[in-house]
């Protein structure tokens, strides 16, 4: 269920250029399809720490699926795109439950000298599906239409349904205060204000109703804080950031989903737009770099389980540095093959570091506090992705409707703002890892002492 549910989130990359050819409106709206996915995702995961600890992962997985199914048939028979945007969301709530689920029943059903190898699984399943999303998304433009991207869906969501009952079983610990909804709207629309913020930058630049949603949703995550804290329920417990390291792998995982997800848009664009490339082609330079970092994941978990988490997540921050500056330095002799091969750098980096950055932070905190960490961490992911294809779209839009030249030119020049965006986000995760790693290391030995 997570692997179709994720996979979806990017399958539509791809046809932008079609469906606001389709329903006659601009790339800064379009991306809601996938960038609005992500923002509902983000919500439902805040929801996950209470309802993982109050109810049987069975049932909320039942629940899942079958939000993902109706979801499915809705995009599947939309004739218009809020139709079409009505049934992403409904989607996006299966997501939003299968995700942390799947890495909540790693961390709570198996020893943690196993948690490398299996979160290098999950990884796998996270990290190859929403860039395989724009290879599957182009392979069924080249063969029909759009709509049906949601039909071959849903005979694998349904395999899910039957296998998941029959195997998902776990205890529920319980939760000792009653759920609070007043954090959860505080924290929905602050999130929305963001994501809301940067779209409308997409349209017409910084704006002062830009700007206006921006300080909106820093007003009410602050209030969400002293809600979720002060309160007499919480939402989840944030007293895991007053760990240092866990606050260094949490600007770890965001920046390498923003990287992840932004890419896995913005590349596809840029073959489209610039190289002239078909939407098949676009979403096969893809390929290869998801294919192959799939295989890093369950390797990078071994390594982990065996040396330490510290190897592959420093080996990988270097290989996603490399990637993105490659994208920066030779964009103007990019090709189809070339963004191809840097792809790959950058998904064998990722793959090496993503799982195993969760998979550590789990590592710092109490058992019981896991569930803060799979909830948050997997929040922050999807926000990440929400914003990546936010930023990477309105940066592109942006140039496009207020530029000159040709629309590649001007495709061209809002696409390198985006490669700039990533090689900075790639030397803040270089560091971030890098001092994360040197910070426990310090900590251990002062123990053993």
């Amino acid at each position: 269920m997570t692997f179709v549910g994720v996979l979806n989130e990017t399958s539509m990359n791809v046809a932008y250029p079609i469906l606001a050819k389709d329903f006659g409106v601009s790339l800064d709206v379009v991306q809601w399809i996938t960038g609005g996915y992500l923002l509902m995702v983000t919500i439902v995961m805040g929801t996950t720490a209470y309802c993982l600890r109050q109810w049987p992962a069975r049932w909320l997985h039942l629940a899942a699926v079958l939000a993902f199914i109706i979801g499915d048939l809705i995009g599947a028979l939309a004739i218009d795109f809020p139709m079409l945007l009505a049934g992403r969301m409904i989607q996006a709530v299966a997501t939003g439950f299968s995700t942390p689920m799947m890495f909540f029943l790693i961390f709570t059903q198996l020893p943690r000298e196993r948690l490398g190898v299996m979160n290098g699984v999950a990884g796998m399943v996270i990290s190859l599906a929403p860039a395989l999303g724009p290879t599957y998304g182009g392979a069924v433009l080249a063969a029909g239409s759009w709509h049906l991207i949601f039909w071959l869906l849903l005979p694998i969501a349904f395999l899910s349904l039957i296998v998941g009952q029959l195997t998902i079983r776990n205890q529920p610990f319980g939760n000792s205060q009653p759920f609070s909804f007043l954090a959860l709207i505080l924290l929905a629309t602050s999130l929305t204000s963001f994501v809301v913020g940067v779209a409308r930058f997409g349209k017409a630049g910084w704006t002062s109703s830009c700007w206006l949603l921006l300080l909106l949703g820093l007003i009410l995550l602050i209030a969400f804080i002293w809600q979720n804290q002060h309160g007499k329920t919480r939402l989840f417990d944030l007293s895991i950031f007053s760990i240092s390291t866990v606050r260094l792998a949490e600007w770890t995982y965001f920046s390498l989903q923003f990287i992840n997800i932004g890419a896995s848009l913005a590349l596809p664009i840029y073959c489209e737009y610039v190289l002239h490339a078909s939407s098949l082609v676009a979403g096969i330079v893809l390929l290869p770099g998801s294919l192959l970092g799939a295989a890093m994941a369950p390797a990078a978990g071994f390594l982990a389980d065996r040396y330490g988490y510290g190897l592959p997540t420093r080996l990988g921050s270097i290989l996603i540095v490399l990637g993105t500056a490659g994208l920066l330095i030779f964009q103007s002799n990019l090709t189809p093959l070339l963004v191809m091969g840097l792809f790959i750098i950058m998904r064998l980096g990722f793959n090496a570091a993503f799982s195993n950055t969760i998979a550590n932070a789990s590592t710092l905190v109490s058992k019981e506090k896991s569930t803060d960490v799979n909830s948050i961490f997997n929040m922050t992911q999807q926000f990440a992705g929400s914003l990546g294809v936010g930023i990477m779209t309105a940066l592109i839009a942006l140039s496009q409707n207020k530029g000159h030249g040709s629309m590649t030119l001007k495709t061209f020049k809002g696409s390198r703002v985006d490669f700039v965006i990533l090689v900075v986000l790639a030397l803040g995760a270089l560091i971030a890892i890098w001092c994360n790693f040197a910070l426990q290391r310090r900590l251990q030995t002062q123990t053993e002492k």
